[in-house]
């Protein structure tokens, strides 16, 4: 089994999913998106431009990669999407993407699952509540035909299914180790956009904490591929 990953920055690897998807028998495919050509290291709240209809006019390959997870949505083909990945996924089943009122979610904080997430199996055994990294300040409408799975004090659309494909606006494959990484990678950006770069270092402990639940969380999506293909 082949699972093809889409990475949009150098430094955002697969993480803990990893793992995750090798120990469930998959092979990984990388395919480095030219965004990281076109962006600084920082991360903080730069986004390509949005436009009305929800698509970034500053990386028109986005345009493609959204192409490509309608058509996998129509045929109902699974897929998952984790930050932009997520809001590419929700444009492709025909909500808008836009800029949150609530500003810039960034640090280790907690979701809620819903009903819908404490009836699926990728979700068992996991607490009402979970810290998890986040860092986006972008944002979608619900989603036509989703379940919504996660939410947050600052946004609701925090994770969907549709069909059997999952999306995450939060970061459910960082660690602590990797979390400390982005934070001094884009220090600089963080302190101009006002946030306390060393609370967000200190944060790192709240993921080392949850690593277990985060870990299961991941092998249990990867479990779900492997399912809907030999279904």
């Amino acid at each position: 089994m082949r699972a093809i990953v889409l990475q949009h920055e150098a430094h955002e690897h697969l993480g803990l999913l990893g793992p995750a998807l090798t120990d469930a028998g998959f092979t990984l495919g990388e395919a480095l998106s030219r965004r990281r050509a076109q962006r600084s290291s920082g991360r903080a709240g730069r986004r390509p431009r949005r436009r009305h209809d929800g698509r970034r006019s500053g990386a028109p390959f986005l345009g493609k990669e959204q192409a490509f997870l309608s058509e996998r949505l129509t045929l109902d083909r699974p897929c998952l999407g984790i930050c932009l990945g997520a809001q590419l996924l929700a444009a492709a089943a025909g909500s808008s993407v836009f800029k949150g009122k609530n500003g810039l979610e960034v640090g280790v904080g907690p979701v809620r699952w819903t009903g819908a997430a404490r009836a699926d199996p990728v979700f068992a055994g996991l607490p009402a509540k979970l810290n998890v990294a986040h860092w986006h300040e972008d944002t979608f409408d619900p989603v036509a035909g989703a379940e919504l799975l996660a939410s947050s004090d600052r946004y609701t659309q925090q994770a969907l299914r549709r069909g059997s494909s999952y999306a995450f606006q939060f970061h459910p494959e960082l660690d602590a180790k990797a979390w400390l990484e982005w934070v001094e990678l884009s220090a600089d950006a963080l302190a101009a956009a006002g946030k306390d770069v060393a609370a967000l270092k200190n944060d790192a402990a709240k993921l080392k904490a949850v690593e277990p639940q985060l870990k299961a969380l991941c092998a249990q999506l990867a479990h779900h591929f492997v399912g809907c293909i030999s279904a």
